[in-house]
């Protein structure tokens, strides 16, 4: 199967693993920089999630730079096999935590009206980025699968 642009070993495919990890760590850095961040366990999932998206996509992105450096391809059945379920497993967690975070921020704004008491900016702005993140893992996640499935 012909490389598509997206998928591992490509430049673009590179650039997607780049935005993944710029995404996630700004989403972790600016949550984990309030204060009451632990206090709320949406808030916590979505540190954790985003950490693991960090260390998943920059492992990633080094092999799509050594790939792309010494003109291997990265088509493999098993190659293609690992990421196609790590990624389906790191945008799902990844999804799921900027929903969860995306809910306690609408609580806390809306419904309670604390946000004067609360970093609510902050909380917003990691949530933007968490489902930043998962933008830009869905097409990793869809291109490997297409390219396993159509083996």
């Amino acid at each position: 199967m012909k490389d598509v642009q997206g998928m591992p070993g490509t430049p673009g495919g590179l650039a997607l693993r780049v935005c993944q990890f710029v995404f996630a760590a700004a989403a972790l850095v600016v949550m984990a920089t309030t204060s009451d961040f632990p206090s709320v366990t949406a808030f916590c999932y979505l540190v954790a999630a985003a950490g693991l998206q960090c260390l998943w996509s920059l492992s990633l992105a080094i092999a799509d730079v050594y790939a792309l450096l010494v003109m291997r391809s990265l088509q493999n059945h098993r190659v293609i096999s690992f990421f196609t379920v790590g990624d389906g497993m790191i945008s799902t967690l990844t999804f799921a935590a900027a929903c969860a975070s995306a809910g306690i921020t609408v609580l806390i704004d809306n419904d309670l009206g604390s946000c004067a008491n609360n970093h609510c900016a902050q909380f917003e702005t990691a949530t933007a980025m968490a489902f930043m993140t998962w933008f830009s893992s869905l097409p990793s996640f869809l291109l490997n699968f297409w390219s396993l499935a159509s083996r």
